[in-house]
């Protein structure tokens, strides 16, 4: 597994070679220079033994000045490198994995969480980025540190070198102990953060079942739970930074007061000069920072690791529905014929067929319904028809052409789906039947609304078609958000359309309205999922499912004198309406 991490950090900094190179330099010049500053210091206060001459002083003040310049120069110009690497590495790896994501399947996306796969792209993207900075600046830097600082050290006085940096272990063990229970802490203090803002996020998307079911205390009550877990949180992690700071700046003195003390001995004993003093003195502050760091460095970096797994974990994820390696060219406009030949489709998690051994023609133009009980495999077809679930091979035709042998985007531009629960956007009604036009001219837009029997709403709003619908189209009603939806989709002109319960929401003489409005608009062939029979029987045709099988075909009126499914579905709408109708007038009378 470490091969693979490494591997992956390789990878991901291969094409930003040239900027490490130089980041890497310019960390080089930085710590030379680092080492040279003490050295000068050292050299003037020696010099000043043997006499104090105000030219040279200020010589080399300025020339002291000028080394301190340039390093910090060329210091800000390695982060930048460095830095600028990881924030371009995450930039680029987030944009792959949006990317990588919408060729995924729903179903594995809805398996995986929408939560989960937030997280992965945002808080494990930026581990990865502070791995692919800051780890890779501070290790470097630190490694530098020691190479060029302890050889300078080491000239001055091996025994001093070797008492002030003898409690840096011990500084790095504190940081190691207190530096992988602030990743924790702070792990705890994001998550808590994340769950609030998802309780946040549900409670204003669910604001109306709220306020029906009188549950805002519930809710006050979660929050302040929720609230005072992220409190709890984040002083823990106050505490430990509190705790772990002063032990460091203590260690860091301790060591500081040894080399002061038996330095100054030797000062006395002449082995050592004030200089040489004031450079050790120099070199171990030096080395402080980058030794502390160096504890916090190692945690990032395992957490970086971490999540380089569990990004990578997505970005390895093949989506099931894709093109073959043999396509065919396809013409953009089909005649819309559409026929299955014994179609059979089972989920993993079911042991019967949802579909099993259908076989069925629509014929361009034709307006066809599909009917039959609750989980007869309605849905199931139509998401098969556009390649949403996975097809067998040779069981599904658009004009005679097998459909994995269509690219996917020529498949889905000559079928036009229309689920019951339409997605809308937070965007303009404009914007949500634009959506897969989106170069569509206003006259189309309009056209589509008309045929959709949503143009009269729409101008009843004040804004018209700049209406905001706001979050999954909250502020439109059931039916209006499904004649949006399935606006956009006549907006795309497909030859075969599929309405999945599509029209659920709407009144019978709408949706018979809008059945002979789409079917005048031209040669279209239409697929009316419903459990609206009323609506079904204006159909050419009737297809009646059971159990993932049609048992039955043909005319409404021919349907209803056999003794099938059909009859029984027809004769429970038929009471269903009249108990409606009674209940109506029985209201209006009492009224």
């Amino acid at each position: 597994m470490t091969t693979l991490r490494i591997d992956l950090i390789a990878n991901y900094l291969r094409p930003h070679k040239k900027a490490l190179i130089f980041g890497g330099l310019s960390l080089i010049l930085v710590n030379l220079l680092s080492v040279a500053i003490p050295m000068e210091v050292k050299n003037i206060v020696d010099e000043l033994k043997s006499g104090f001459e105000i030219t040279y002083i200020l010589r080399q003040v300025m020339w002291i000045l000028l080394l301190a310049s340039t390093m910090a120069a060329v210091r800000l110009i390695s982060r930048q490198l460095v830095f600028g690497v990881g924030r371009q590495v995450e930039v680029n790896l987030r944009q792959r994995l949006f990317n990588h994501m919408l060729l995924q399947d729903p179903a594995w996306v809805q398996k995986i969480g929408t939560g989960e796969i937030i997280s992965r792209a945002t808080s494990d993207i930026e581990n990865i980025r502070r791995l692919l900075g800051f780890t890779i600046l501070s290790l470097t830097n630190t490694l530098l540190a020691y190479t060029f600082t302890l050889p300078a050290m080491l000239a001055i006085d091996p025994v001093l070198t070797f008492i002030s940096i003898s409690l840096y272990p011990l500084m790095l063990g504190t940081v190691g102990l207190f530096g992988g229970r602030m990743v924790r802490q702070r792990k705890r203090q994001q998550e808590a953060l994340a769950k609030l803002s998802e309780l946040i996020q549900e409670d204003l998307s669910g604001i109306s079942a709220i306020k029906i079911y009188g549950q805002e205390e519930s809710e006050l009550k979660a929050f302040s739970h929720l609230n005072k877990r992220y409190r709890d949180a984040a002083i823990n992690l106050a505490r430990t930074a509190s705790t772990l700071f002063p032990l460091l700046q203590g260690i860091s003195s301790i060591s500081l007061l040894l080399l002061i003390a038996i330095g100054s001995r030797q000062l006395q004993q002449t082995s050592l000069t004030i200089g040489g003093l004031i450079a050790l003195i120099l070199y171990v502050e030096r080395l402080v920072f980058p030794t502390a760091l160096l504890g916090f460095t190692l945690n990032t970096f395992q957490l970086g690791q971490v999540s380089l797994e569990r990004v990578n974990e997505l970005l390895i994820q093949q989506p099931k529905i894709k093109d073959n390696n043999e396509v065919i060219d396809f013409k953009p406009n089909s005649a819309g014929k559409l026929e299955a030949k014994n179609l059979t489709i089972s989920y993993d998690n079911q042991k019967r067929n949802v579909l099993d051994k259908i076989s069925f023609v629509l014929k361009p133009g034709e307006l066809v319904a599909l009917v039959g009980p609750v989980g007869c495999g309605k849905t199931t077809l139509a998401r098969a028809i556009s390649r949403i679930i996975d097809v067998p091979k040779g069981q599904l035709f658009l004009d005679d052409q097998d459909i994995l042998k269509l690219q996917l985007n020529d498949l889905r531009k000559n079928i036009a789906l229309v689920p019951q629960e339409g997605y809308l956007f937070t965007n303009t009604l404009e914007e949500n039947i634009r959506y897969g036009d989106p170069l569509a001219s206003k006259n189309d837009v309009e056209n589509a609304a008309i045929q959709a029997r949503m143009i009269e709403d729409i101008r009843s709003f004040p804004d018209g078609f700049k209406t905001l619908v706001g979050e999954r189209g909250i502020t439109l009603s059931g039916g209006q958000r499904q004649r949006t939806a399935l606006a956009r989709a006549l907006l795309l002109q497909a030859p075969l359309i599929v309405l999945d319960d599509a029209l659920a929401s709407v009144d019978n003489k709408t949706a018979s309205g809008i059945l002979t409005s789409i079917k005048n608009q031209g040669n279209k062939t239409i697929l009316l999922i419903s459990h609206q029979l009323s609506a079904a029987a204006a159909c050419d045709r009737i297809l009646v499912m059971n159990n993932g099988k049609i048992e039955q075909e043909g005319k409404h009126n021919d349907l209803i004198n056999q003794n099938g499914i059909y009859k029984k579905l027809w004769e429970r709408e038929q009471a269903a309406e009249q108990i409606q109708t009674i209940e109506k007038t029985s209201h209006e009378f009492n009224s």
